[in-house]
């Protein structure tokens, strides 16, 4: 009985250890195929729509953003399978976006951005597949929102900058036409001047998620409310939208400038477990949290490979990241833990935990898988 205790001991002290040590590249990249192999099993029919409370299209917010994160695990990992699966799902929607050409719901937008990125794949007309996502754009831009009564005004939340915004420059980008790029700059500046006051608050770095979250909107022990996830989207959408444009354009030293205060920003509010709050400066559900920690490791590896972010303070905050989500999320078989469910701030989708189903679990694979390519990336390059 003593040798078996102590056998046991022996073997949770080495998980430790390998849960700690510094990963390589091929570690990383075990970790990721495993979190994705366990999404694409399970949900073996790309086509198959989702079922939570009530049924909703595959082409929903939720299953576009793991395409994104399976397009960057593509890109780094190429596999046919992973091609098959995505073009399978564009043609079953017909390259559309949800609910239509008429729709002006970042939302609805989300799924074009992998409908662009499977163009050089699908061995078809490129206007096959991007007519109507582009008949879309074409619609918002001179469409103005009742609502508001704002050419502008339609990203009325920070997620529908992730949703939307590089979009607009992938459509930029394929068709060579700035109007896309200067309609989503000007929609961008919207969210973040002029709605609700201003929804990014410049003085620290970090957005409210919605006008009901700017002050004198407070958490229970009198912090702001920044909600991890909703600025993890931004972050991403930062990134995605850099990529996308010229270094020397002054929509990228715009959003460069942004990109730099948000990652100042969310250094300072990491835990010392390497995961991030899901209210990011209050104790107000104080606990790990998977897809913002996900998408802020996502930004910073970025920024490190970019040469925008010092490697000496900003590589042990990735590595923190990486180790805490492979030690405390991620289960043997790739299902992901401490995600929380959709909604719109820290409380949704409480309590959080290892083991608990979030109503949706696709956008929490793609996030994770962004995460994860980029750190591989990082890692490869160093």
């Amino acid at each position: 009985m003593i040798k078996k205790h102590l056998l046991c001991l022996f073997s949770l002290f080495a998980l430790s250890l390998t849960a700690t040590a510094q990963p390589t590249a091929d570690d990383v990249m075990a970790v990721t195929r495993r979190a994705n192999d366990y999404f694409m099993q399970k949900y073996e029919d790309p086509t198959v729509p989702t079922t939570w409370r009530r049924v909703r299209p595959s082409s929903l917010w939720t299953r576009a953003v793991y395409y994104e994160g399976l397009m960057a695990l593509q890109r780094v990992d190429p596999q046919e399978r992973y091609v098959d699966y995505s073009v399978r799902w564009a043609d079953f929607h017909g390259w559309t976006p949800r609910n239509g050409v008429n729709t002006c719901d970042a939302d609805d937008q989300c799924c074009g951005q992998t409908y662009i990125e499977l163009m050089p794949y699908a061995g078809r007309p490129d206007s096959i597949h991007i007519n109507n996502v582009l008949a879309n754009l074409d619609h918002q831009m001179q469409t103005v929102n009742p609502r508001n009564q704002s050419l502008y005004g339609w990203w009325t939340w920070i997620d529908a900058i992730q949703m939307a915004m590089p979009l607009y420059m992938m459509a930029s980008q394929v068709t060579g036409d700035t109007k896309y790029r200067d309609h989503a700059m000007k929609m961008y500046r919207w969210s973040r001047n002029e709605c609700g006051g201003g929804l990014f608050n410049t003085a620290e770095g970090l957005w409210w998620r919605d006008a009901d979250y700017v002050p004198p909107y407070k958490e229970p022990d009198g912090k702001q409310c920044y909600w991890s996830r909703g600025n993890g989207w931004v972050y991403a959408a930062l990134v995605r939208c850099m990529d996308l444009l010229q270094e020397k354009s002054k929509a990228y030293k715009e959003l460069k400038k942004d990109f730099m205060a948000m990652s100042k920003a969310l250094l300072a509010c990491q835990r010392a477990d390497g995961f991030w709050n899901p209210s990011l400066v209050s104790s107000n559900y104080a606990m790990p949290e998977t897809s913002g920690t996900a998408l802020f490791l996502y930004g910073m590896s970025w920024g490190i490979r970019k040469g925008y972010l010092q490697s000496a303070d900003y590589r042990p905050a990735c590595d923190r990241a990486w180790q805490a989500m492979v030690r405390e999320a991620v289960h043997p078989d790739g299902f992901l833990g401490w995600m929380q469910g959709t909604g719109k701030d820290p409380s949704a989708g409480q309590p959080l935990s290892y083991t608990r189903i979030p109503d949706f679990e696709d956008y929490g694979t793609g996030c994770f898988l962004l995460g994860a390519t980029e750190y591989y990336r990082l890692l490869s390059e160093r």
